[in-house]
């Protein structure tokens, strides 16, 4: 059995608890793709009954995360480098024309209250808190595109931000290096925003997401 999570969760709310932890264990590379996980033996680790784990993996399988195997469990989704493309191509195809017009008609006044935001993905990256980064790389992201004022736009923009973070098979960990340049990305956009230097804003949200970490 390949090794697991090992933390703990409280009672209440234990689904969406469990449901948070193998999120950050898959972005953090603890569940390996093409590994097989049972319901029981994640409960274990978890120290919680099966069912919220098997709630939990099914609402990965939803998003694409793991896919069910009747009477044996959950096999973690095995992705391409193509794959990771084309979420990459999407995503620039739906936020970099909303950044455009975010950077003309946002007032300048409005992108420091993003600064704190920034300054989360910073302090992951600085840490080497690869599953800290990627939730904190999507809660920037969503605050930038709802200012667009299209929640619809955002649960997609999210979804897609989310399985984009997922692991390559046999891809070693991701650099702590990377995820600080990455994170610096973030503060480099927002000046940008404030400049309403559109041909930066593009250049920073294409190389952003063509040569993401989680």
């Amino acid at each position: 059995m390949p090794a697991v999570p090992t933390q703990k969760v409280a009672r209440h709310s234990v689904r969406g608890q469990v449901l948070d932890a193998l999120r950050a264990a898959l972005v953090g590379g603890e569940l390996v793709p093409g590994e097989i996980y049972s319901g029981p033996a994640l409960g274990e680790r978890f120290g919680v009954s099966a069912t919220p784990v098997r709630e939990a993996m099914q609402q990965l399988a939803v998003e694409g995360a793991v896919e069910c195997l009747p009477n044996r469990g959950f096999r973690v989704v095995e992705r391409t480098v193509r794959e990771l493309a084309e979420l990459a191509e999407v995503r620039a195809l739906l936020e970099v024309p909303v950044m455009l017009r975010l950077a003309r008609t946002v007032p300048a006044s409005t992108w420091p209250t993003l600064r704190p935001l920034a300054a989360a993905t910073t302090a992951a990256a600085a840490a080497g808190d690869v599953a800290g980064y990627a939730e904190s790389d999507r809660a920037f992201h969503r605050a930038v595109l709802s200012l667009g004022g299209n929640e619809q736009l955002v649960a997609v923009a999210d979804d897609l931000h989310r399985r984009s973070q997922w692991p390559l098979p046999g891809v070693p960990a991701v650099r702590r290096a990377d995820l600080v340049a990455d994170a610096a990305e973030h503060s480099a956009l927002l000046d940008a925003l404030i400049a309403q230097d559109l041909p930066v804003v593009e250049s920073l949200v294409r190389e952003h997401f063509t040569g993401s970490h989680p």
